[in-house]
């Protein structure tokens, strides 16, 4: 079995958020992190790994310091890691970047495609079911629980208070929750093979049937109007009334906003 993980560097949001002019996050100067949706997606695929042999290879795109997740992954179990980087792509929404993705995905051979569910720097919940529709693949979103029978994926796909059993025959694409697991940690042998590893860079001209009006900021149908750090709240409005009033006041205001 040939399992794809994907990927992603996002920002680490305690070290703070920072933009360029044009709105877009400025990555190269934020803390970064693995996205937990894409943490648990590559737990699911080193369990399936360790359950039945399988090949685990892990992709993301990114800056050039997105090395770093890939070998994060490598240290926790992955057998290859692959960074699709290219200035041509910078700036890419969720179809640029799904785009992008399954056209350095149609070079490799897989029975199953894992992504997280979102990322957290943008919570769209795009790329991964774009993906699939790219390369023409069956999708299960939002797993919870993933097992294999023969030739096919049965997952518990979450929904509300319950959940649906899903069975779909492979290759098909996952998405992964971060409630799926939790992920082991990176061991000390493997952090010193992980940082011996190659790392396999692709760029744009390793994309597959992909049109250049589909990549980067240029090809990206979502544009950024405006970006900003948090916004503090004011001081807010400070009363200084007995109980009765107190009562009175608060549930005024709560009428007022259509709380009540």
């Amino acid at each position: 079995m040939k399992i794809i993980v994907c990927i992603k560097q996002v920002p680490d949001t305690k070290g703070g958020v920072k933009f360029n002019p044009d709105g877009t996050l400025n990555r190269a100067a934020m803390l970064t992190i693995m996205n937990p949706d894409d943490k648990a997606g590559l737990e699911a695929a080193l369990r399936l790994k360790d359950q039945y042999g399988a090949e685990v290879t892990v992709i993301t795109m990114g800056l050039p310091k997105a090395e770093e997740v890939l070998r994060e992954a490598l240290a926790m179990g992955a057998d290859k890691g692959i960074l699709v980087t290219d200035r041509v792509l910078g700036g890419a929404d969720t179809w640029a970047t799904s785009s992008t993705l399954a056209g350095a995905i149609r070079n490799l051979d897989y029975d199953l495609i894992i992504t997280g569910r979102q990322a957290i720097d943008g919570d769209t919940a795009q790329v991964g079911p774009q993906i699939s529709e790219h390369l023409n693949i069956p999708v299960i979103s939002y797993a919870q629980k993933i097992e294999i029978d023969g030739d096919s994926v049965i997952v518990e796909r979450q929904y509300d208070d319950r959940y649906h059993v899903v069975k779909a025959k492979m290759p098909c694409l996952i998405t992964a929750l971060a409630e799926l697991n939790a992920p082991r940690y990176m061991t000390p042998g493997g952090i010193f093979d992980a940082f011996k590893a190659d790392i396999t860079v692709w760029g744009r001209a390793n994309l597959v049937d992909v049109d250049d009006s589909n990549l980067g900021l240029k090809g990206s149908p979502t544009q950024i109007a405006k970006a900003s750090d948090k916004v503090r709240k004011g001081t807010g409005e400070k009363v200084n009334l007995d109980a009765d009033a107190s009562v009175e006041y608060i549930v005024g205001k709560l009428k007022e906003k259509h709380v009540i």
